[in-house]
C-alpha cells in the first residue's frame, strides 16, 4: 500500500479521501481501499518522512493535503526500478474451494454463483476503465505512466475473464454437463 500511495502522490497531491477514491477505482485489485488500511499506510509514510502534508480550509472544511517528499521520491524510485519479484499469488477464496467438499452440497453452486457475480462486476468495471482510457489528455511527460497503468488494468480485466470462465466450467462440471 505504501508504494501505491507514493506513486499516486507523484502524480498529484491528494487528501486521504482522494487517495481512497483513486485506489477504489482500479487499484483495489492490488490493495484494499479501506480507510483503515490507507490511514495506516499514510501514518507509516509520514513517520518515515516519505510524505508530508499541507493544511488548508476549503469551503469551511479543514483538509490535509498529502505531498510526497524528496525522500519519498527516492524511496519510490528505488522500489519501482528494482526487478519485479515472483511472489505467491494469494487468493483467500481458493482455500474455500479447496475445502468445499465439507460444505453442504446444496450450497456449493449458490456459493460459486455469488462469487461469479462479484467477478463479473469487477470484470465489467475493468472493461469500462480499459474502454474509457484515452491518453489524449495526458501530458507528454506522463504518457509512459498512463501506458503502464492501462496495462495493469488490462491485466486485471483479463485475469477476471479467466477466473469467470474457469468458475463457469466448474459449475458445469458440478452439474454433470
Amino acid at each position: 500500500m505504501d508504494t501505491i500511495i507514493l506513486g499516486l502522490l507523484l502524480l498529484q497531491s491528494r487528501t486521504i479521501y482522494q487517495l481512497r477514491e483513486r485506489i477504489g477505482k482500479g487499484l483495489h485489485l492490488m490493495y484494499s481501499s479501506s480507510m483503515g488500511s490507507i490511514q495506516a499506510a499514510v501514518k507509516k509514510l509520514l513517520c518515515a518522512g516519505y510524505i508530508s502534508y499541507e493544511e488548508c480550509v476549503e469551503k469551511g472544511k479543514y483538509k490535509k493535503i498529502y505531498v510526497i517528499t524528496q525522500k519519498g521520491r527516492q524511496h519510490f524510485a528505488e522500489w519501482v526500478n528494482a526487478p519485479m519479484e515472483t511472489q505467491n499469488m494469494k487468493n483467500p477464496e481458493l482455500s474455500k474451494l479447496y475445502f468445499m467438499g465439507y460444505s453442504e452440497k446444496e450450497n456449493r453452486s449458490g456459493s460459486i454463483e455469488t462469487y461469479l457475480s462479484g467477478l463479473r462486476e469487477q470484470h465489467r468495471l475493468l472493461c469500462m476503465i480499459c474502454e474509457e482510457a484515452d491518453g489524449s489528455g495526458v501530458p507528454v511527460e506522463y504518457q509512459d505512466v498512463f501506458h503502464y497503468q492501462l496495462v495493469a488494468a488490462r491485466y486485471g480485466r483479463d485475469l477476471m475473464k479467466f477466473n469467470i470462465e474457469w468458475y463457469e466450467k466448474l459449475l458445469e462440471e458440478m452439474e454433470g454437463k
